[in-house]
């Protein structure tokens, strides 16, 4: 008698119990997600706070910026003035310069102010920061809103003022200006100035339009906080343009100011570089 086969499936619960559901590993799947997020993240961070700040100031950048937009700003003049005459564009060398003596003042007018393209006056610092995640990288914060003042008798500096609007500053990355302000505390404290104490004998080369470097003496004052200083520079007159770059190590709590922080910065550094790039003309 044949014996009659089991038709049930091995697979299967036996009666009366629920049917066992595969394990989903929720562990496993919360991980991916965190690898996700933090890729992300990264990635976001990476594009919000990558290092693309800009050269420092240089007196060979500002004059070769200087002189490109005066030759450009001339021959559309010509051309304009031709074209109203009807006669062709000719050409017509820069007026030479009638020397340095007088007295000069900053002119904003001249050159553009972004951080692609800084071929106008400005003011401002550059600090090094450690982004977690990240590494290294520059912040760079300037203010257009520049004023200043030269008295040249001779071929001596005699007087020397300079003033900085700081509530108009902002940095390469403009995530980082609430925070820049905010140390500045520039409600309190709207302006950062120099004032030159001592006399600087220029030479003769500078009155003939050869670039000189000097070192200025004078009160540095920042977040209400003034202190003598020696600000390296270097001046070039060009036409009829006076062109001042200077660079100057400083320590941010000596003027009590205390650098600014995030989640993301590992570390700033307490000291920096101020910075300014100037264009006098004569008054």
């Amino acid at each position: 008698m044949a014996t009659a086969q089991s038709t049930s499936r091995p697979d299967l619960p036996p009666p009366g119990r629920p049917p066992r559901r595969r394990r989903r590993w929720p562990w496993v799947t919360a991980l991916g997600v965190l690898a996700v997020l933090a890729l992300g993240a990264g990635a976001a961070l990476v594009w919000l706070f990558d290092d693309d700040s800009p050269p420092a100031v240089s007196l060979e950048a500002a004059t070769a910026a200087l002189a490109s937009s005066t030759t450009e700003g001339e021959a559309d003049a010509a051309t304009t003035t031709a074209a109203a005459q009807g006669a062709p564009a000719a050409s017509t060398p820069a007026p030479a310069s009638s020397g340095i003596a007088g007295a000069w003042a900053v002119d904003t007018s001249l050159g553009t102010f972004d951080y692609e393209a800084a071929t106008g006056s400005f003011a401002g610092f550059r600090i090094a920061e450690e982004l977690r995640g990240i590494g290294s990288a520059t912040a760079v914060g300037r203010t257009p809103a520049v004023s200043g003042a030269l008295t040249i008798e001779g071929t001596t500096l005699r007087a020397a003022t300079v003033e900085a609007d700081m509530t108009a500053l902002t940095t390469n990355d403009s995530r980082r200006d609430d925070r820049a302000l905010g140390a500045l505390e520039v409600q309190q404290f709207p302006t950062a100035n120099f004032v030159l104490t001592q006399p600087i004998e220029l030479g003769e080369a500078a009155a003939s339009g050869s670039p000189v470097e000097v070192t200025a003496m004078g009160d540095l004052t920042i977040h209400g906080v003034a202190r003598p200083v020696q600000l390296p520079l270097q001046a070039q007159l060009s036409g009829e343009t006076i062109v001042v770059v200077g660079s100057l190590p400083i320590t941010f709590s000596d003027y009590g100011v205390e650098t600014p922080s995030a989640q993301i910065v590992l570390s700033v550094e307490d000291h920096g570089v101020m910075e300014v790039q100037l264009l006098f003309t004569r008054q």
